[in-house]
């Protein structure tokens, strides 16, 4: 069977967008059927028997998008495999670590539950200073004045092969 997939994500400069795109890319190789779509683009998921929602993470909130998608599909999201990430924090180490632990902002954390989410993941972010708006560089320099790629690609190409193992077991190496 060919998993129809879809990969919906929430960037706000394009980072996380990326990682959705590397996602995809990797269960594609794998045979699945993959529609990648920001998620205020997605109007419906019935069509497909499997979903990754990912999240970038500004000051420990999910973008609104994915918060909505999240909302909004909730009911369906119950009767598939989903899984969700986040992609945010910057510097070296475990991202976890660097956000006091969590993978999923709190507020999210009850629907991810009511819609038993396969696994939720946490991976580290990108930041272009040039791109960001006077407000968020602000904000980033609090935090990262530097600013910087800390993206794990093999993380996340990791990941995306550990959900081809769980919907085609028989490709899974």
């Amino acid at each position: 069977m060919s998993y129809r997939v879809l990969v919906a994500y929430a960037s706000k400069y394009g980072a996380t967008a990326e990682i959705a795109r590397k996602i995809a890319d990797v269960l594609g190789s794998a045979g699945l059927s993959v529609t990648v779509l920001p998620a205020e683009k997605v109007t419906d998921v019935t069509p497909f028997e499997a979903v990754i929602l990912g999240s970038a993470v500004y000051i420990g909130n999910w973008r609104q998008e994915a918060v909505k998608f999240l909302e909004d599909f909730r009911a369906p999201l119950a009767k598939i495999p989903v899984w969700l990430f986040s992609s945010g924090p910057m510097g070296e180490g475990d991202p976890a670590t660097l956000v006091q632990g969590w993978h999923l902002p709190s507020a999210q954390q009850a629907i991810a539950d009511r819609i038993h989410a396969r696994d939720i993941m946490l991976f580290h972010g990108a930041i272009d200073i040039s791109k960001l708006n006077l407000v968020d560089r602000q904000i980033v320099k609090e935090f990262n004045p530097a600013g910087g790629d800390f993206r794990d690609w093999e993380a996340i190409a990791q990941w995306a092969v550990s959900i081809v193992a769980s919907l085609r077991p028989e490709v899974a190496e």
